[in-house]
């Protein structure tokens, strides 16, 4: 095979033997798998970039058939910045999310084959399901599936219609919210805090424009609030290392104190880590307050840098069609109509984007346990609600119980490649989470749940969630206990076979992070707070 090519399917190779490297104890295997990620990232092959951005590219295409129903094709110049060329992106993207194709889709989030879960999860009975109340249980009816089915024939139907109305709006409304209530996996999985929030702006302001402005600007103001603490530089680093524009050996290592043996975040990573922070607060009050002319101009150029940056170094959970809808939402709402107020929304409309806009986000970040970190906005900012399941020996074989439509993601890579090289990439996610300033904790936790760890097999709960429910992208209240009692009824694990780590993301203005340690048979079997500020001076491996 030629070298170019062999390059473009074949993993990174880490420094290490990764047979050896999984034998090797636990404190060890940390430290090598950090050191390798602060240089090669996660270690995906070149082809993952290029499918990634393809599955952009033809995202947009769709659109663009989308619109063709309502518009000549070929006058695309003419009608892209139209109202109803936006409402169907809003109404494309929501469909694009829903169905699993788009944040939490392909190897970056640890799937594989296949790249996606959603839609064959979503229609199948028997898969779990994370309801509101847990009297309308945990695993999926054929009415789950047929209000599911539902919903996308709705939203087709709206796409391909030549005008939106309210009678085609009405159903998507409806059924998201009911099948809210059935699952919050497919709720987050659609995006429903910016989506559906912009619907109920299509159906309900004086003037939606207006409405979908104020839910954007709240996007961009969140997202900057989260980051008003010490997890972002970790961010930063982890973001870079991984970066397929930034794959220079130099700039990576400059991202940490003194590589390999201090990796915490270097001044460099914390400048770039405030300078992010400053720009992603300058957006929203450059835009909101900007009415056209060189305020306008000045806004949108920040705007593009930010998402220019977050795209183009495709971070894990590849939120990549989400950024290029709002990139397209900025440039529609806040250049083509600059003129547009966002207090013309009207009364009624305006109370409740004071709710969900305001007084949601800011429960979220005040009780983080209450409120999902996707309705809280605090995207990117590595500040996150998480787990860890330890599953002793080889009980985790148990979970093929559950219902699913994927295998293990062990399984799934090793119809691609050989042991060493799935080894290899799977370590890369401890390497993920211990990355961050949260990881750093679990150093003093796992001593907590378990008594030694290299009798247990490491599951991030990103990968179970993934496996169990068919959709991940950072949400640690999707693989909290709920799911912990779903996958104990299907599975029967005994007492000591299953221990979770649950760890809360830090309140704003906090100190500390929240933890709880359960046991799958036996329940809760410890719970308390770790310090901030004492895990800003460890390294992201155990250091006896």
């Amino acid at each position: 095979m030629p070298s170019f090519l062999r390059g473009l399917i074949t993993p990174v190779a880490p420094p290490y033997d990764a047979l050896e490297w999984e034998r090797a104890p636990f404190p060890e295997r940390c430290r090598q798998v950090c050191q390798a990620w602060a240089v090669q990232g996660y270690g995906s092959p070149l082809s993952v970039t290029f499918v990634y951005a393809l599955k952009a590219a033809l995202f947009i295409a769709a659109w663009w058939g989308f619109c063709s129903a309502s518009f000549p094709a070929s006058e695309v110049s003419r009608w892209w910045l139209e109202p109803l060329a936006f409402q169907k992106a809003i109404l494309w993207s929501l469909c694009f999310e829903s169905l699993g194709f788009g944040c939490g889709s392909g190897p970056l989030t640890g799937r594989y084959l296949p790249p996606v879960g959603g839609f064959l999860y979503f229609l199948r009975p028997g898969t779990t399901k994370r309801p509101l109340f847990a009297v309308l249980g945990h695993r999926r009816t054929v009415l789950d599936v047929l209000l599911y089915a539902a919903l996308q024939v709705s939203l087709l139907r709206a796409l391909l219609a030549p005008s939106i109305d309210a009678s085609l709006l009405w159903p998507v409304l409806g059924l998201l919210l009911i099948l809210g209530v059935l699952d919050r996996t497919l709720f987050l999985a659609a995006r429903a805090e910016h989506y559906l929030t912009t619907i109920a702006c299509f159906l309900f302001a004086g003037n939606w424009i207006a409405g979908a402005k104020a839910v954007q600007l709240a996007l961009w103001f969140w997202a900057g609030v989260s980051k008003l603490n010490h997890h972002f530089p970790s961010v930063v680093g982890v973001m870079v290392s991984n970066s397929p524009v930034l794959r220079f050996p130099f700039i990576r290592k400059r991202m940490y104190r003194a590589y390999p043996d201090d990796l915490r975040p270097s001044m460099l990573a914390v400048r770039m880590a405030h300078l992010g922070t400053l720009l992603e607060l300058s957006v929203p009050v450059v835009l909101g307050l900007s009415s056209g002319g060189v305020g306008t101009v000045v806004g949108m150029a920040l705007m593009f840098g930010l998402h220019g940056f977050i795209t183009s170094s495709v971070p894990m959970g590849v939120p990549i069609e989400w950024n290029v809808t709002v990139v397209y939402g900025a440039i529609f709402l806040f250049f083509a109509h600059a003129d547009v107020s966002v207090f013309a929304v009207g009364a009624p409309m305006l109370v409740v984007l004071a709710v969900m806009l305001i007084g949601v986000p800011l429960l979220g970040n005040f009780v983080p346990r209450w409120v999902s970190f996707l309705f809280s906005m605090r995207y990117y900012a590595g500040n996150w609600a998480n787990s860890v399941w330890l599953f002793r020996g080889d009980s985790r074989k148990k979970l093929a119980k559950l219902t699913t439509s994927a295998p293990w993601p062990m399984e799934q890579l090793r119809k691609l490649y050989d042991k060493p090289i799935a080894v290899a990439l799977l370590g890369k996610v401890i390497a993920f989470r211990l990355m961050h300033l949260h990881g750093r904790a679990l150093q003093s936790l796992l001593p907590k749940a378990v008594d030694r760890v290299e009798d247990y097999e490491w599951a991030d709960g990103e990968l179970v969630a993934g496996y169990a429910l068919g959709w991940n992208f950072g949400e640690g209240h999707l693989h909290d206990e709920g799911l912990l009692q779903a996958v104990q009824a299907q599975c029967g694990f005994e007492e000591g076979e299953l221990r979770v780590i649950f760890l809360e993301s830090q309140p704003l203005f906090g100190d500390a992070l929240a933890y709880r340690i359960a046991d799958a048979k036996s329940g809760e079997r410890a719970r308390g707070s770790v310090p901030i500020a004492p895990l800003r001076e460890l390294q992201p491996w155990p250091v006896n």
